[in-house]
């Protein structure tokens, strides 16, 4: 599966509503850690279709990001059920990070 643009607008739909648990990735264009990280979660969305995978810009979507309490990014959030489950902050490597947040 691809990974989804979050949006504030698509938010409530894609999120917190979902049938399967969602990983957050909470990501900037201008964060080193965050393009090493993306060839990571781009390969699970690939991989697994039993998540779904969602990219936030924070420059784009403050308000989510703070109301995720982002200080720090790359910072990847694990929902289910509309609520965080896991949390993982920094550069990992797709299996740590899976390892993780328990997937």
């Amino acid at each position: 599966m691809a990974e989804i643009t979050i949006t504030k607008s698509n938010f409530e739909a894609e999120v917190l509503h979902s049938d399967k648990p969602v990983l957050l990735d909470f990501w900037a264009t201008w964060c080193g850690p965050c393009r090493m990280l993306a060839p990571e979660i781009e390969e699970i969305a690939r991989e697994r279709e039993d998540i779904k995978v969602g990219k936030v810009n924070v420059d784009d979507e403050g308000a989510l990001a703070s109301a995720f309490g982002i200080v720090s990014i790359p910072t990847v959030v694990l929902v289910q059920d509309g609520k965080e489950v896991a949390r993982s902050v920094g550069y990992r490597r797709k299996d740590d990070l899976l390892s993780a947040l328990e997937l």
